[in-house]
């Protein structure tokens, strides 16, 4: 699946940060939490607070792209918004 639909708004590849970018890369991997995101970025991106990857991982939840598991802060990936739909 590609973009998805939320309030009329298409999130898309290009909406994306490079920050958001990352954090995919990391939710292919399997499930993360925003300290786990957090810890592995300063090995690859500098400068993003744990709240600023809530934020983004947030972002992502509101958009359908990745699921909160039982609101505990641990997220898992729906649907990547780097991959382009059949439709386009």
């Amino acid at each position: 699946m590609g973009a998805t639909i939320q309030n009329g708004y298409v999130l898309t590849a290009d909406d994306l940060r490079a920050v958001d970018e990352q954090i995919l890369e990391y939710l292919e991997e399997g499930r993360v939490t925003p300290r786990y995101v957090r810890a592995r970025l300063e090995e690859d991106l500098d400068g993003y607070s744990r709240g600023y990857v809530q934020q983004r991982l947030a972002r992502l939840e509101e958009h359908s792209h990745v699921e909160n598991l039982l609101d505990l802060g641990l997220y898992e990936l729906v649907d990547d918004p780097r991959e382009e739909s059949d439709d386009e």
